[in-house]
């Protein structure tokens, strides 16, 4: 993402450039997108060939590949060809969602990670295009769920007004109605950082991991709408947002 690529020589070079400037991550646009002019999320920007040849190229600099993928034939090239997440899996189409359950197998199958950009602030507007699809969203939800795929969760905040950026515990409600409370808290804790790659240091309350603390009123598995009630953050056990009781804990445990 940040360039334009017209052939294998150019991936190669845009994935070295890429890494020569630190990236954490390789993500590459497998559709088109939602807010580009003229673009189809539905149709496939690169072949299988060419995904892999990215693929390869940023594992052998030791990066993950991250695929944005709407339609179905982008999601499946980014599969077979095997990055390590696939950002959205919404299979758009011009005429809406329209889920391949094959190709859903096929992720399931795969074990590459599904980045599910769920959420959205109730009473904000959307566009038409999204709220014609919202009904065919939630049973594609239900379908990627039900086949066992990876999942985490991605908000996709800044995207719009109904997205800003404190809008994940929104996504969390979604998934959990699809997935259950448990599956949904972690997807975006500790399956979330595992598929960051730093699962071995935060996402857990575990010893030795970081004191990355989020308190909230309530109980979130019994109800996760209780993280819309946050209490304290704790970043590395030192306290990032306004407490009544401005306790301390260590950086580590």
């Amino acid at each position: 993402l940040g360039g334009e690529v017209d052939g294998r020589g150019e991936l190669r070079r845009a994935v070295a450039e890429h890494a020569e400037r630190g990236v954490d991550v390789v993500k590459v646009m497998a559709t088109g997108g939602e807010l580009t002019a003229g673009t189809d999320p539905g149709a496939a920007q690169f072949d299988v060939g060419s995904l892999r040849l990215l693929v390869a190229e940023a594992h052998r600099h030791g990066l993950p590949v991250a695929a944005h993928a709407h339609g179905a034939s982008g999601i499946a090239n980014a599969v077979a060809a095997g990055v390590d997440t696939v950002e959205h899996c919404s299979f758009l189409t011009g005429r809406g969602v329209e889920p391949d359950e094959d190709v859903i197998a096929a992720v399931a199958a795969s074990g590459v990670v599904v980045s599910l950009t769920l959420g959205l602030v109730p009473g904000v507007p959307v566009p038409p295009r999204i709220a014609e699809n919202m009904l065919r969203l939630a049973a594609l939800l239900r379908l990627i769920v039900g086949s066992g795929a990876a999942f985490v969760l991605g908000s996709d905040a800044g995207i719009g007004p109904p997205k800003p950026h404190d809008m994940l515990p929104y996504a969390v409600e979604l998934l959990a109605d699809a997935a259950g409370s448990v599956p949904a808290l972690a997807a975006v804790t500790s399956f979330a950082a595992r598929a960051c790659g730093v699962g071995d240091s935060v996402g857990r309350l575990a010893p030795g991991y970081d004191a990355d603390l989020l308190a909230v009123r309530g109980d979130p598995v019994a109800d996760v709408r209780a993280l819309h009630d946050v209490v304290a953050v704790y970043r590395a056990g030192v306290l990032v947002t306004p407490s009544p009781a401005r306790q301390s804990v260590r950086g580590r445990y």
